[in-house]
Formats: C-alpha cells, structure tokens, sequence
C-alpha cells in the first residue's frame, strides 16, 4: 500500500486485482464507514462530509474502479463495468483494507454498488444509508415506463456512442468545465454549491487514459439490476436520504422504497437536489452520525 502524490487532498493507492484503487481515509476510532461516490464523481465528492463522520467512526471514501483516481482499465477486455464488479471490489475494500464489516453510504449508482456488495458478501456490511439512490429509469426493464423521446432516444444515443470516433468526441464536450458546470447546475438547486473547486476536482479524472471507454461503457450499460431487485434481499437495515427537487430521480418514486422492511427511515431533504452530501452537509451529516452511532450501538448488543 502506497501514498500517491497529493493533487488537491491525501490519498491512498490499494492493489485490487492488479489495479490501483484510489481511496482517502480518516478518523481513528469507532466503526468503519465506507462511502461510495455517483457517476463521473470520486471520493472527492464526499470531502464535506469525511471530517464531520471522522470524528467518531473511522471513514473510508473510495473511488470505484473505472472513476477519479482509481485506474481505468479497458471495459471487456480487461474488466466488467457492472454493479457485480464495483460489489465486489467494496467488498474486498472491506476484508483486505479495513478488515471488518463497515457501515456503507452510496449516492446515486453508488447506492446500487453498495447494495450489490451487501447482497453478495453480507459478511461486509454493518448497515446501509443510500442517498438519492439511482432508479436506473433507462433499464431495459423501465424504459417502457419512460416518454417516448427517451424510450427511443436512449437507445439510439446509445448505439451511436460505440463508434470509436463520435464516443470520443462526445465525451471531449462535456468534458470541459462549462459543460460540467452546466450539468451540476441542473443537479443542485443552490448554484452557489456549485464552485470553481467542484468542478475543478469531477474534471480530474477526465483527462485519465481509458475514461472516455469507461464513460461509453456504462452509458451502454442498460441491465443489470435494479433497487427493487436488491433492497428486499438486503442482509442488514437501511435509511435513505432524498433531495425533493432531484431532477433525475424523482422523489415521488423513491418514496416507494420506505415501504421495504429493510428501509427503517425515508428523510426527505427539502430544497436539495441530486447530491445532498454536498449540496446540503448540514442536513446529511447529522443524520449520518445519528445513523451510525445508531449502527455502532445496536452492534454492541448484538
């Protein structure tokens, strides 16, 4: 295990099936919290909320395979971009770099992951928080349920993003600090979170060898499973979190996962979107803290 250079904070470097994995940790004491960045984001993406979570458990924020600073090596050839594969690399994370059962908290696919892992390896995980948890709305499953401009757009858009040249292409567009900040912009209701800093650190990994055949790959990615599939087979309880104005994944069908028994609590967080941990620290933090303080209890007597 190794120290890689500091680009805008510390972080380490894990061996994870001959590819480096980025990740950053901190906090000494208490139960260990793993946290699972969205698409096209990376550990850093949780640097609001790694301090406060630090002061009583010891947090791990990790970059999945194909994103940040983790490597990103060529999809089939070489690796699998599906939630099976990031399942399992949380899991290894679990066993080889912590080495006990963690408290997991996801935001947008990253919710998927960390679901995936709970159900495969039920061993690793302690408890689940997921915020704004991906509904995967373009699954070859849900896509019906979609309006027609992207029950027929996606496919196409698709398909055309597998041509070497024009995949290419369209990741150099939105692959420049206008076109990101155009899209946080849309994902946060407060533009004012949206900062130079932020963009600066999603736009890091961008430039990567490899990152553009990531991108096209999960764009492509259309099956694999869905929250619904993996919620009632979870091992351990849940809370979820949810920005009301979340202009991707509607609250009024996430509301839908408070009626699983493994769901203890559905909070919704007014006035934020997408990304609540960094839109809204000071809604998630305290609810986080209370939710594994909560863990770490219930721990103990168990």
């Amino acid at each position: 295990m190794i120290t890689a250079p500091t680009v805008s904070t510390e972080y380490k470097i894990w061996m994870w099936k001959g590819f480096q994995v980025a990740y950053q940790a901190q906090g000494t004491e208490g139960i260990p919290v793993v946290l699972v960045h969205g698409f096209g984001a990376s550990f850093f993406h949780w640097r609001k909320n790694i301090p406060e979570l630090a002061k009583n458990c010891r947090v791990y924020a990790i970059d999945l395979i194909g994103f940040g600073k983790s490597a990103k090596p060529k999809p089939v050839e070489q690796i699998e971009y599906t939630f099976e594969t990031w399942g399992d690399q949380i899991a290894d994370f679990c066993r080889e770099v912590i080495g006990e059962p963690a408290v997991l908290i996801g935001n947008s696919i990253g919710c998927i992951a960390v679901m995936q892992a709970a159900v495969d390896h039920p061993e690793i995980a302690r408890s689940l928080a997921l915020l704004n948890c991906s509904l995967r709305l373009l699954h070859d499953r849900h896509r019906a349920t979609q309006p027609w401009i992207k029950r027929i757009g996606a496919p196409i858009l698709q398909k055309v993003l597998q041509n070497q040249a024009f995949g290419q292409w369209f990741f150099s567009q939105i692959a420049k600090p206008k076109a990101v900040r155009n899209i946080l912009l849309k994902a946060y209701v407060n533009s004012e979170a949206v900062t130079d800093e932020l963009v600066e650190l999603l736009l890091g990994a961008a430039s990567d060898q490899g990152a553009t055949a990531v991108f096209i790959a999960f764009t492509g990615y259309s099956s694999g499973p869905l929250p619904e599939d993996l919620l009632p087979k979870l091992p351990c309880c849940a809370i979820v979190l949810w920005g009301e104005k979340d202009p991707w994944e509607p609250i009024a069908l996430g509301r839908k996962f408070a009626d699983y028994p493994q769901v203890k609590e559905f909070i919704p967080l007014p006035n934020v979107g997408h990304c609540p941990q960094d839109e809204a620290p000071e809604l998630v933090n305290p609810i986080l803290q209370r939710w594994i303080e909560q863990t770490a209890t219930e721990s103990k007597n168990s």
